[in-house]
């Protein structure tokens, strides 16, 4: 039996032991945990974020694992989220929680590349895996065994995934961007490999919290940004500094997001509530990607209605980055050995996924497509 597998049966046994029915709704598992609590220790932490409590979508993830982990354990595990800046600064919450200044997390593996650029398989690589595909490679794939092995071992951390946003649009520009030779010089506000990657096509990259992107793009500190897709973008007000909407988001088809916790504080909790984080963390994943399925596209419509010009990345742009991300990938596998390792079992499975998604749903897809008028 495969190590995940091991690791799954394990995950059911100690659900099943506390009384949680894994099959029949989170109502059973809440009332069965309720009745099994007694002599459980009560436990409050709190959630460094990386979001604005205001995106009610993506910091909604982390409201989302806190308030599951607090039904699943009868009230007794209490995770308390902060919004980016209250209890640590938007693109430090893996540093603070290595160092154990906060117990738990909520961010975006990518923003922390510059420590290993092996995080960025967390998240998404440019022209990588869709939310399911990602999704797929982590729990069935055995990527995520890859990641947390790095993770403790670097950061005396462990990581579970706890978000996903989908495949995101491809950022708001304030003038239209037709070819190459018009990136040269563009200031972008862009994390992870997809910023190395536009690095590599001329632009100025700057990586900036979700809360500074409209401040940024209004004053011309950058002439472009992206963040996630539709529904977020409008809150944050981008169409109201920006006009023109790219799509798209190549560099990140399926995002995840997840909760990083301090290894010596996990292993202080007792089983039953290691399988509450385990169980919260899945119910975040879906959760969050099923709203920004569902309410996207309804905003996509008013951000046109306002005026928002939609445009293509051109075929030109695409090919570029494509070409770009594969030689970095390859520069990364030839300097760092944690790369290297992951990079390899990751493409197999991505060209192995691709394959059965372009005969089975690729196909389904572009015929119903096709019949869209």
């Amino acid at each position: 039996m495969k190590r995940r597998s091991l690791v799954k049966a394990a995950s059911q046994g100690a659900l099943a032991a506390t009384g949680v029915a894994i099959v029949g709704g989170c109502q059973s598992a809440q009332n069965a945990s309720s009745q099994n609590s007694g002599n459980l220790p009560n436990i409050q932490w709190q959630m460094a974020t990386s979001w604005p409590p205001s995106l009610d979508t993506i910091f909604g993830g982390a409201k989302v694992m806190a308030d599951r982990v607090a039904a699943l354990t009868g009230g007794k595990f209490k995770i308390l989220p902060r919004s980016a800046g209250e209890v640590a600064p938007a693109l430090e919450v893996l540093n603070v929680v290595s160092q154990g200044a906060v117990q738990c997390g909520h961010s975006a593996s990518y923003y922390y590349i510059g420590k290993s650029p092996a995080l960025a398989f967390g998240t998404s690589l440019p022209f990588g895996l869709t939310a399911q595909q990602q999704n797929t490679w982590l729990y069935e794939g055995g990527g995520l065994e890859k990641l947390q092995e790095i993770y403790a071992r670097k950061f005396n951390v462990i990581q579970f995934p706890a978000g996903n946003t989908g495949t995101q649009m491809g950022g708001w520009f304030r003038q239209e961007i037709t070819g190459l030779s018009q990136l040269q010089g563009l200031k972008m506000r862009i994390p992870g490999l997809g910023g190395q990657v536009m690095t590599k096509l001329g632009v100025t990259v700057q990586t900036l919290g979700g809360g500074e992107i409209f401040q940024a793009l209004q004053t011309g500190a950058i002439d472009a940004a992206e963040w996630v897709g539709p529904y977020d973008d409008e809150k944050l007000g981008l169409n109201r500094v920006a006009k023109f909407y790219y799509y798209p988001g190549w560099w990140e088809p399926g995002a995840t997001l997840e909760i990083q916790i301090n290894l010596n504080e996990w292993k202080k909790l007792p089983p039953q509530y290691q399988e509450a984080i385990r169980t919260a963390a899945y119910e975040s994943n879906t959760t969050m990607l099923s709203r920004y399925e569902s309410r996207n596209n309804e905003a996509l419509q008013r951000l046109i209605k306002s005026g928002v010009q939609l445009r293509p990345y051109s075929p030109e742009i695409l090919a570029a980055a494509a070409k770009a991300s594969f030689e970095l990938y390859d520069e990364f596998a030839a300097k760092d050995a944690d790369f290297k390792a992951i990079y390899e079992q990751w493409k197999e499975f991505r060209d192995r996924v691709y394959a059965w998604n372009k005969l089975n749903e690729g196909a389904f897809t572009s015929y119903v497509y096709s019949q869209i008028k």
